[in-house]
């Protein structure tokens, strides 16, 4: 099964709203606004129920309404009062509105466009060694799904909130303002409904956490079955495929049906607890009424108000809804943010020009995640401007040896150097600054075949991309493509050859130019007419720079001023080609293997 992103995060004790609004601290002064127009908006809301008792005590009052208190004695002038107050105060409990909404949804697209370039850049500075626990998809439903839900709930749920709030503290304290002796009736459901609502809160929580947590893995098994769609296609695998997705999005409807079974029960229990503050305000107010202890216009807005104060409640249940499915994904998102990067950036800075390239293993240990070792005890010295050659078989450690110069994973012991500098003292960005990569596993991104090559130089003329083209023996075949420079080249360069790619990729690292140059397997995708072509266009770029190169086929490294022969992690041989061959180590049994019996080169293939 895939791994989803939560299986090296250690979950945190603290609350994820507290979380959140410590994270939403350079959006205060929004939130202060938004939260105030949301209270604003909602106390002249409220008004209508009041202006409506006003309008009956005026009608039964007359020359003893409350307006005339005030000195307007005609009641038509008192109507018109009243009419031109009831506009302004739909006017302002319109504006109110207006700003709420704005200020609300201009917060969530901030906090969500925020939360989601803080995830991914720092998911950009955790290690290689944390990518091969997680699946891609689990990550996406992170820097996606997961920060849609909180946009969704700052949209609409936390405005909400704060107005359900709001609405229960005004019409609590107006009942005891104009009728204590009945308002004790309308408060008797709110103990009730907090209480249940609480209670809910606290079942719903896990269910939501479960459901997020099937969308990470959801979302990792078809992330996993696009990008080996060919792999599926090419075993008529898509039965088989179609049920696994079918298994796993089985499973989140479970789980989701598990919490929506409780949530949904949320708003017919509150709606009895409702009732029944409704029911005592209609019968003992009206009594009171009909004895004349009560104001008929108090009675009339009492009765309305209670509808206002009581019914907002009903929606906890959404707005609830709402918040556990943010919280869970805050929780997810923010462990995210706060699993702390393995490899840490140095503090010494190093500039690409003063770079030599000096290169030196010292009694260099590694093992992947406390595995067996793969390195073991490995030394060796590259002097600036040599072009040094790794060979070996499947597993001997030669891509293993360009992760750690490149430090995406850190030595377990011993140590890598630069020009005598522990690359764990150096600063990340001029470490990786000062080397090419050409890797065997070639990336390119969906966009043109210009923005491909000057991948990482981004500020390169089309001059300079030419001729790093030229040099790479790729200008020829590009501009044989539809659009030359300008081809789109599709997802991983899907649209191009294995070879047409590895040629881009060289061009890359050309225009780079690196003091330190890595071809890992660089011709492994070619023809021989394009390995030849490369090789010519190697000797001119390898001129003045440290050079490593990785490779199974012996031809391409045979001029190397030194070969390391590696076997299970531990050097065995180094030398000259010359040397080696006419030995009877294993770089001369390659040899012999390559240059005579074709038919064991299978046992010899490198990384």
């Amino acid at each position: 099964m895939e791994s989803n992103a939560e299986t090296s995060i250690k979950p945190k004790q603290q609350q994820p709203l507290a979380r959140l609004l410590r994270y939403m601290r350079p959006h205060r002064r929004a939130v202060t606004l938004a939260a105030l127009f949301s209270v604003l908006n909602k106390f002249f809301d409220l008004a209508p129920p009041v202006l409506i008792g006003m309008a009956v005590d005026i009608v039964v009052a007359q020359d003893d309404s409350v307006i005339a208190k005030f000195g307007v004695d005609d009641g038509s002038t008192q109507l018109f009062v009243l009419a031109v107050f009831t506009l302004v105060v739909w006017i302002l409990e319109s504006i109110f509105d207006y700003a709420n909404q704005i200020y609300w949804r201009n917060l969530a697209q901030s906090v969500e466009h925020d939360m989601r370039l803080d995830s991914y850049q720092h998911v950009q500075g955790l290690e290689m060694a944390y990518f091969e626990d997680q699946s891609t998809g689990g990550l996406m439903s992170i820097l996606n799904d997961d920060i849609n839900q909180l946009e969704r709930f700052l949209d609409v749920g936390a405005n909400a909130l704060i107005q359900v709030s709001v609405t229960v503290l005004v019409v609590g304290a107006l009942f005891f303002a104009i009728a204590p002796q009945v308002a004790w009736m309308v408060i008797i459901p709110t103990p009730l409904i907090i209480w249940g609502s609480m209670w809910f809160q606290e079942k719903v929580t896990p269910r939501y956490a479960a459901v997020r947590e099937q969308v990470g893995i959801l979302n990792g098994q078809l992330a996993n079955n696009i990008g080996g769609i060919a792999t599926i296609k090419s075993f008529t695998a898509e039965a088989h495929e179609v049920a696994r997705i079918n298994r796993e999005s089985e499973e989140y409807r479970v789980r989701n049906r598990a919490a929506i079974a409780l949530s949904s029960a949320f708003s017919p229990i509150i709606r009895m607890a409702i009732v029944t503050g409704f029911i005592l305000i209609m019968v003992f107010g009206g009594k009171m009424a009909l004895d004349g202890r009560l104001n008929i216009g108090l009675y009339s807005a009492m009765v309305l108000m209670t509808q206002r104060f009581l019914w907002p409640l009903v929606s906890l249940g959404q707005t609830f809804d709402l918040y556990q499915r943010a919280m869970a994904s805050t929780t997810r998102i923010l462990n995210l943010l706060n699993t702390e990067p393995q490899i840490v950036d140095g503090a010494l800075p190093m500039a690409v020009d003063s770079v030599r390239g000096d290169v030196v293993f010292d009694d260099v240990r590694f093992s992947y995640n406390s595995g067996p070792e793969v390195v073991k005890g490995l030394s060796f010295a590259i002097p600036a401007g040599d072009t040094a050659a790794f060979v070996g078989a499947t597993g001997a450690g030669k891509s293993t040896i360009i992760k750690l110069l490149l430090r995406f994973y850190d030595v377990t012991g011993g140590s890598v150097r630069i020009d005598g500098q522990d690359v764990r003292d150096l600063q990340l960005p001029d470490l990786r600054g000062a080397i090419g990569l050409v890797s065997q596993d070639v990336f390119l991104f969906h966009g043109t075949v210009r923005e491909n090559i000057a991948y990482g130089t981004f500020d390169a003329t089309d001059e300079q991309i030419i001729e790093a083209a030229t040099i790479a023996e790729a200008h020829d075949f590009i501009m044989e493509l539809a659009d030359g420079y300008d081809t789109v080249v599709g997802e991983r360069g899907q649209k191009l050859s294995g070879g047409q790619r590895q040629r881009i990729s060289i061009a890359r690292a050309v225009l780079k130019d690196p003091p330190i140059l890595v071809l890992d397997e660089a011709t492994s995708s070619v023809d021989n007419e394009t390995e030849a072509a490369i090789q010519r266009s190697l000797e001119r770029i390898i001129v003045g720079r440290t050079t490593i190169l990785i490779a199974h086929r012996l031809s391409t490294i045979r001029n190397a001023d030194r070969i390391f022969v590696l076997e299970n992690g531990v050097l065995t041989e180094q030398g000259r080609h010359e040397e080696l061959a006419a030995g009877d180590g294993l770089y001369a049994a390659l040899w012999r293997v390559q240059t005579g019996e074709r038919g064991k080169i299978a046992e010899v293939a490198g990384d």
